[in-house]
C-alpha cells in the first residue's frame, strides 16, 4: 500500500505565499518523478511542476518564476513553494508520484489534494 498525503493549503491574499508538502509512504521500492497538479472548479486537472533526478525541475509557463518545486529524497517528500500568488492560482492542488511499489511495475499514485484559495 502506498499513500501520498498533501498539506499546507489554505487561504492567502493576492501577492502572498504558501508552501505545500507531500509525503509518500508505504511499500515503496523507488520514486522516479514527483509532481504537482491543480484543478480549479469547472476545469480539467493541469500539470504545474515536476522534479526527478534525471531531468531536474520543470514548470508550467503560468507558474514559472513564481513557484519552486523541490524534493527531499530520503524523506520521500516533495514541496511546492508558491510566491506572488494570484486569484487564478486558486485550485485544489494534487501531488503525484511515479514510483515502483513492492518491486513491481512503476505506476502513478495520487494524493487526496489540498485546497489553495487566493482572495482578498
Amino acid at each position: 500500500q502506498v499513500q501520498l498525503v498533501e498539506s499546507g493549503g489554505g487561504l492567502v491574499q493576492p501577492g502572498g505565499s504558501l508552501r505545500l508538502s507531500c509525503v509518500a509512504s508505504g511499500s515503496i521500492f523507488a520514486i522516479y518523478t514527483m509532481a504537482w497538479y491543480r484543478q480549479a472548479p469547472g476545469n480539467e486537472r493541469e500539470w504545474v511542476a515536476s522534479v526527478d533526478s534525471g531531468t531536474g525541475t520543470k514548470y508550467a509557463e503560468s507558474v514559472k518564476g513564481r513557484f519552486t518545486i523541490s524534493r527531499d529524497y530520503p524523506k520521500n517528500t516533495v514541496y511546492l513553494q508558491m510566491n506572488s500568488l494570484k486569484p487564478e492560482d486558486t485550485a485544489v492542488y494534487f501531488c503525484k508520484a511515479h514510483l515502483s511499489a513492492n518491486w513491481g511495475t512503476p505506476g502513478d499514485y495520487w494524493g487526496q489534494g489540498t485546497q489553495v484559495t487566493v482572495s482578498s
